[in-house]
């Protein structure tokens, strides 16, 4: 799938996270849990907006992937772990943002084309 595709569903489901914790979870978890899931959906938001303007760089494909993958698996986890209050998914979070951030580092090593 093209990258700008992907990078709006990103968005997409982004901000229906972002409205779902908003609007949907208050009053049904704690406001621990709230941040949490907050803290998901900013991060989200966040690398779908990066994703989105390195569509337009064109950087290693390795990338995206790793900042993709890194996105799904630390801001899903969030989302799990508050929808399910199942706190041993906090153990994986920190599986994606070390994605994410061998991402970041591989960018910043190797650029763009």
């Amino acid at each position: 799938m093209e990258a700008t595709r992907v990078a709006a569903l990103l968005l997409a489901t982004g901000v229906a996270a972002g409205a779902f914790g908003a609007h949907g979870l208050e009053g049904h978890v704690s406001a621990d849990r709230l941040d949490t899931w907050h803290t998901g959906a900013l991060y989200h938001l966040l690398h779908g907006v990066a994703l989105l303007a390195l569509a337009s760089l064109s950087p290693s494909a390795w990338v995206s992937r790793l900042l993709l993958g890194g996105t799904l698996i630390f801001s899903g986890s969030l989302y799990l772990l508050v929808l399910t209050d199942t706190g041993w998914l906090g153990a994986i979070t920190p599986v994606g943002g070390v994605l994410m951030i061998a991402g970041w580092a591989l960018l910043a090593v190797q650029g763009t084309r």
